[in-house]
């Protein structure tokens, strides 16, 4: 299938090319950094072989050519949300985002179906392959700096867990990312939770927790694994003292739903004196969807009381919100509207 490369198949032809680890490591960087290549001849003792040195320009091309920007559409604060194509004609979404960070996308839609989500309406179309999520990474730096990548896009990371995995290697590694600066998010998939703390570069972790309530968690992620928010935040206590991170849990303020003085209450008592961050986030407009936005006084006002009794949080507003462009929807969008193609050049980030 088009774009269905992986990074492990990328390094089998490297190798069959006669790469040793540090020629192999070499033409990584160079892709991830989005480096300009020299000769293969200007550090003794660290060329590259004939034959690869041959079959890079294509390799090259290939590694390109797994992503293109079709639209970008700034936002005030910074960010900007990029409507990105695949090799196969499918979409994802990526969102460049204030401080030099990254939103990327895991999947072609989403099979968790969150009631107030766009990204799963469709339900799953396919996966991402890791070398597909890194060339997001990839083509955002040669927009701008990144220095930050959240997996926190299209899709549930942990429905695609070995090519997230593999990405995250990567970046955690050749892609010069901290390891606490790739941020891992989900609905709470138990097998992450052992996964992620295994291998050599062990992310953050943001978990999906929006209610205190095991029922409504259940009609909000009607697809999402059984567990209740007691046992979430006891799985997440357990990687933050593990890796030293705090975990941030993430709670999407839908108004009249998840903002009652017994849900606050429910906060308190699940993440007291816990390794704990909050991010709240006021709930990002969607036709067609019942539910409803929170003035920011009311946000705000929750934040502050949550913090007054002792839980960290952070109020945040959805990247790109005053372009209409919650997750999913820049896509939503072009298919309905059949937005023509507007191909932006590639260049490196100087």
């Amino acid at each position: 299938m088009p774009g269905s490369m992986q990074i492990q198949d990328l390094r089998q032809r490297l190798r069959a090319l006669g790469a040793k680890p540090e020629h192999e490591q070499r033409v990584l960087r160079d892709w991830v950094q989005v480096r300009v290549r020299d000769s293969g001849r200007r550090r003794p003792g660290n060329y590259l072989p004939l034959a690869l040195r041959e079959a890079l320009p294509a390799i090259e091309a290939e590694l390109a050519g797994l992503t293109r920007l079709i639209s970008s559409h700034p936002g005030e604060d910074g960010s900007a949300r990029l409507l990105v194509g695949l090799q196969d004609g499918q979409t994802v979404e990526s969102v460049l985002l204030p401080r030099d960070g990254l939103c990327v996308s895991s999947q072609v839609g989403c099979a968790v179906g969150c009631v107030f989500c766009m990204t799963g309406r469709d339900g799953l179309i396919r996966q991402v392959s890791s070398a597909e999520i890194v060339a997001q990474v990839t083509l955002a730096r040669t927009l701008r700096p990144v220095k930050k990548v959240v997996f926190m896009g299209m899709g549930e990371p942990a429905h695609n867990l070995d090519n997230v995995i593999e990405a995250i290697n990567l970046l955690g590694s050749e892609g010069n990312i901290g390891h606490k600066n790739l941020v891992f998010s989900s609905v709470g998939d138990p097998r992450i939770f052992t996964r992620l703390a295994e291998g050599p570069v062990k992310p953050a972790l943001a978990l999906s927790l929006h209610t205190s309530k095991p029922e409504l968690r259940e009609r909000l992620l009607p697809r999402a694994p059984r567990l209740t928010p007691d046992e979430l935040v006891e799985l997440g206590e357990r990687y933050a003292r593990a890796t030293g991170y705090p975990i941030q849990y993430q709670w999407t303020l839908l108004d009249g739903i998840n903002d009652s003085a017994e849900e606050l209450d429910g906060i308190v008592r699940l993440l007291s004196g816990k390794y704990a961050l909050l991010n709240m986030i006021p709930y990002n407009t969607i036709p067609d969807l019942e539910f409803q936005r929170p003035s920011w006084e009311k946000a705000a006002a929750i934040a502050r009381h949550l913090h007054q009794r002792g839980i960290l949080t952070k109020l945040r507003d959805s990247a790109g919100q005053d372009v209409d462009g919650g997750c999913g929807q820049l896509r939503a969008r072009a298919q309905a509207d059949s937005i023509p193609v507007k191909l932006h050049p590639r260049r490196p980030h100087n």
